[in-house]
């Protein structure tokens, strides 16, 4: 069996079925009153995650080594991460939002990943002497993943900026007002994503967020999925630091991607820091996210373009 005609086919019917789910999205959005598109773009979204997982799977299986040693097998890592956290998250709470978010990233990410990247970076190179460790599974795994929900949740507050830039709505300020002298900011850690004040729980036990304001809602999404992913990033820096000190003998060396990692955690501090002391709700903490929407890119991306520092290899350098 020619494996890398499979592991090219799957993630060719990865893009494949996320191209069909953000029209799926887009129809879903357009014509709320159509049912069961909900549910046909929730197995659109299983089916993505199981072709990247059986691709990611059969090359770990095949390399003998965790596949994240360039920049595609990262790049279609973090795709199955997103749709992780849109499985997830679309499991708890019933809310288009999430979908209309997380399907056009994941698209150009493995079209990225599958058509712009050159035939000799998609193949599999041997780990560098330093990736041989049981922590390369451990930290990357977790900053990925932290990465996906920060991007879910980023993208939330930037799609929160473009309605309210394009649309007036009418009872916002007046909805926005009762919120905040009704409800106190929530522990993250002491309620779970369904406990939202405009929430209501139907027959099948899911909560639903189609009631209650728009904007309120995905103020209030974007919060709590940010706040599911800064403890994972945070856990993934410190890890990271404990095999840097393994690897090279230090736990930081203002490396570019150990200080952009610093950054984006500053940025997202300063976000939760503003929801849980300040008491921010809508357009501030917003452009917060936005910004640290960028900044996420850049930490991920944009210092492997340069080539340089410890973290370069195996990428574009």
């Amino acid at each position: 069996m020619n494996w890398h005609i499979l592991q090219n086919t799957l993630v060719n019917i990865s893009f494949a079925i996320s191209l069909t789910s953000l029209f799926t999205c887009c129809i879903s959005l357009t014509f709320p009153n159509i049912k069961n598109l909900n549910k046909i773009n929730y197995i659109q979204i299983l089916l993505i995650n199981f072709s990247l997982s059986i691709m990611l799977g059969s090359r770990w299986i095949i390399e003998k080594y965790f596949p994240l040693s360039n920049l595609y097998e990262s790049l279609l890592f973090l795709a199955w991460c997103i749709t992780t956290v849109q499985i997830i998250l679309e499991k708890q709470i019933q809310n288009q939002m999430i979908s209309s978010v997380s399907a056009p990233i994941q698209m150009l990410i493995i079209a990225f990943a599958s058509f712009a990247l050159p035939q000799e970076m998609q193949k599999a190179t041997p780990l560098v002497p330093a990736l041989h460790s049981n922590w390369l599974m451990m930290h990357v795994t977790v900053m990925m993943l932290s990465y996906a929900f920060l991007i879910v949740g980023s993208l939330l507050s930037v799609l929160f900026l473009v309605i309210i830039q394009t649309k007036n709505f009418q009872n916002y300020q007046q909805n926005n007002e009762y919120y905040m002298q009704t409800n106190k900011v929530l522990s993250i850690n002491k309620y779970s994503l369904a406990n939202y004040s405009n929430t209501k729980q139907n027959n099948t036990g899911i909560y639903s967020l189609k009631r209650g304001n728009l904007l309120t809602n995905l103020d209030n999404l974007s919060y709590r999925v940010i706040g599911l992913g800064f403890p994972l990033l945070t856990l993934g820096i410190i890890s990271g630091a404990v095999w840097a000190n393994e690897a090279w003998g230090s736990y930081w060396s203002w490396d570019p991607k150990e200080t952009w990692a610093l950054i984006t955690w500053l940025i997202f501090a300063s976000y939760l820091h503003s929801r849980l002391i300040k008491s921010w709700q809508g357009k501030k903490p917003a452009i917060l996210a936005s910004v640290g929407f960028l900044i996420i890119w850049i930490c991920y991306l944009g210092v492997n373009f340069l080539g340089q520092g410890l973290h370069s290899y195996g990428w574009l350098s």
